[in-house]
């Protein structure tokens, strides 16, 4: 079956300074490769340092000449993120492209993290926060975009109110659900302090659709000692060009949402295809559970109090 090739022109950015998360491989490396080689120096904060000298090294090879420096980050340390926070901050040079991109998906049991939080809530959306808390007067005086990495999942189930962690009864897919749904509303509401606070931050978000990449592959930091029949499904349809899209495409709509001039604060975007599975990135209606203000509030405060930090509103 012929395959349609889809991509998207990356504007020069010389000059400027963008850190992904989740880059030693999937999605994440794609961003940051596409990244340096639009000239921007990229950083890549990575939990596992081997993972991450051999991503760094394909970046290098890819584009010849490319800036790029590790850092280590643990999302579900609050300590690390504190730590990393610190280092770059010391540095003092402004950030101006933040993509969002880490994650991980359906552990089989439940499982925590570093703070005792339910360990999707606590990567994909505390640690998150906590990192863009961190790095706020880089990102200010960068005047930066900010993208953050939602999943089609975020479009059913709900958050937890009632417990948040998860601890009276745990679903997988539905805990993934509840990280990406906080998250999105975080990033919206991120886009709306900062214009009613002068900020200068713009915020959005981006999913990539469906597509082969690790997060229900074989991950042992997740209890999951082979990858899912999920994931088998995914690689067998993706292969043949069925439904879904590829790793070089799913990293498109997070690629144009971070760095394209059209698009916009406060939005989302994903693949145009059927069902927003695949296909080249667009602007989507934003889903059902994320368009309420006061929810994405209540998000933000509780966030705050979990990892102990705090957006000045000055």
């Amino acid at each position: 079956m012929p395959r349609t090739t889809v991509d998207i022109t990356v504007p020069d950015l010389t000059g400027r300074r963008a850190l992904v998360t989740g880059a030693s491989d999937g999605i994440g490396l794609g961003l940051a490769t596409r990244l340096a080689a639009a000239g921007a120096e990229v950083i890549l904060p990575v939990r596992n340092p081997a993972k991450g000298r051999a991503a760094a090294a394909r970046i290098s090879h890819a584009v010849p000449g490319a800036d790029v420096s590790l850092h280590a980050l643990d999302l579900s340390s609050l300590a690390s993120v504190a730590a990393l926070g610190d280092t770059l901050r010391e540095d003092g040079r402004p950030l101006h492209v933040l993509v969002n991109n880490a994650g991980v998906m359906t552990p089989p049991a439940r499982r925590t993290t570093a703070d005792g939080f339910e360990l999707q809530f606590g990567t994909n959306h505390l640690g998150h926060f906590a990192l863009v808390a961190r790095l706020l007067p880089l990102l200010r005086a960068g005047r930066a975009r900010v993208t953050s990495q939602i999943s089609v999942a975020a479009n059913r189930n709900a958050i937890n109110w009632h417990d948040l962690n998860w601890e009276r009864s745990y679903a997988g897919m539905k805990a993934y659900s509840q990280s990406k749904i906080a998250f999105g509303l975080f990033g919206l509401e991120l886009d709306r302090l900062s214009r009613a606070h002068g900020w200068g931050i713009t915020s959005n978000l981006a999913h990539p659709g469906v597509a082969p990449t690790n997060l229900l592959a074989a991950r042992p930091e997740v209890g999951r000692g082979t990858q899912t029949a999920g994931r088998r499904l995914i690689s067998a349809l993706s292969g043949r060009g069925i439904l879904l899209g590829t790793v070089a495409t799913a990293t498109l709509p997070a690629l144009y949402a971070a760095t394209a001039a059209e698009a916009g604060p406060g939005r989302l975007y994903g693949p145009n295809g059927l069902g927003h599975l695949k296909g080249a990135p667009a602007e989507q209606r934003l889903y059902s559970r994320l368009r309420n203000a006061e929810e994405a509030r209540r998000v933000w405060r509780i966030s705050e109090e979990l990892t102990k930090t705090s957006f000045p509103t000055g």
